[in-house]
């Protein structure tokens, strides 16, 4: 089911109510006149800013007449860096509210080729734009290219399809960080031989695919001693994540290092904690609540960082540019990648 994040377009007397302040006295912080304590300029900035309310671009959007919908195709279930991307979009409300733009969420499937073409293939003709996490498949393919075939502009998100005729991707460098993964591991295993772990959702998401292409390179250039064992796929999910590496552990008592390539973390953690497996090195993605407690004690190594509100954001603007038929900025648009240890945790 879609979710709607909108809400009605802001107006002056809706920041002049938040900030406790009467009509003029916005007016005249929005025009930088004199006559405005500094306390009361800061409440009403504040209160601008909250909502990304921005009078001009909202007059500019109303004048062409024009509203658009755009649909965020997101993966289903609990996975806390998706959620965190939803979240942001939530946020975003007064800003999308200022352009006249509808933003809704459509959760599915996205490992399941069938069902993940299904639901694009249902949005046809009732969206401007989709941002979609795609799975990798000939059939996702044929639905993305369906989309725009229609005149439906499409950017795929964090995970990416670049063999579809997609109009632009938004997400980060993940050959990258997949070898950046590869390079803490071995430096952090140290002098120690042994087999590393690799846990994926699945290796049809691009993005895993991409992390683990990486990954490898490094280790069979850089890290001869370490042997890396075949790629367990838990669906992002916990329980079946720490099933699989359960089962592992178990059949490997020389496993020395860990690299987690999606979700499922809770599940990693458990199987490796369960299993007295303390002294694994085990790197991962995203700063998420969970990530964040499991590096304060150490069971986590490093985290790879993307930042899911400029994801969010970066979609959204790319979406509206391609609908306007405006550039795309593509080095605003540009996400980067962090390293987070316990001792740099923002």
């Amino acid at each position: 089911m879609a979710e709607t994040l909108t809400t009605a377009a802001l107006t002056l007397k809706d920041i002049a109510r938040e900030a406790g302040v009467s009509l003029a006295t916005v007016d005249r912080v929005l025009h930088n006149r004199p006559g405005v304590r500094a306390d009361t300029v800061r409440r009403v900035r504040e209160a601008i800013e909250r909502n990304s309310f921005q009078p001009h671009v909202a007059a500019a959007e109303l004048a062409r007449g024009r509203a658009r919908r755009f649909a965020f195709v997101m993966p289903s279930g609990p996975n806390p860096f998706m959620q965190q991307i939803e979240a942001y979009l939530g946020e975003m409300s007064g800003w999308l509210s200022a352009r006249r733009l509808g933003v809704e969420m459509i959760a599915t499937d996205v490992f399941d080729a069938s069902v993940l073409a299904a639901s694009l293939e249902a949005l046809s003709g009732d969206y401007d734009g989709v941002a979609v996490v795609a799975l990798d498949h000939p059939t996702v393919r044929a639905a993305i290219n369906d989309l725009v075939d229609t005149g439906t502009k499409i950017v795929t998100l964090v995970s990416d399809v670049p063999s579809s005729r997609r109009h632009h991707y938004v997400g980060i460098d993940n050959i990258a960080a997949g070898r950046t993964a590869g390079a803490l591991v071995g430096r952090l295993v140290g002098g120690r031989s042994g087999k590393v772990a690799i846990v994926a959702g699945s290796q049809g998401l691009r993005d895993h695919a991409e992390r683990i292409f990486g990954f490898n390179q490094v280790m069979a250039s850089e890290f001869p001693g370490l042997s890396v064992l075949p790629v367990l796929e838990g669906r992002d999910e916990d329980a079946r994540s720490e099933q699989l590496l359960a089962r592992l552990l178990g059949r490997h008592a020389d496993i020395v290092g860990l690299y987690n390539v999606g979700a499922g973390t809770q599940g990693v953690a458990k199987a490796l904690s369960e299993a007295g497996r303390d002294k694994v090195v085990f790197v991962g993605h995203d700063v998420t609540a969970l990530t964040r407690r499991l590096l304060l004690q150490g069971v986590m190594d490093a985290a790879i960082s993307q930042n899911p509100g400029h994801e969010a954001r970066a979609a959204v603007r790319v979406l509206l540019a391609l609908a306007r038929g405006e550039p795309i900025l593509r080095e605003q648009e540009k996400i980067r990648i962090d390293i987070v240890m316990r001792d740099n945790l923002p």
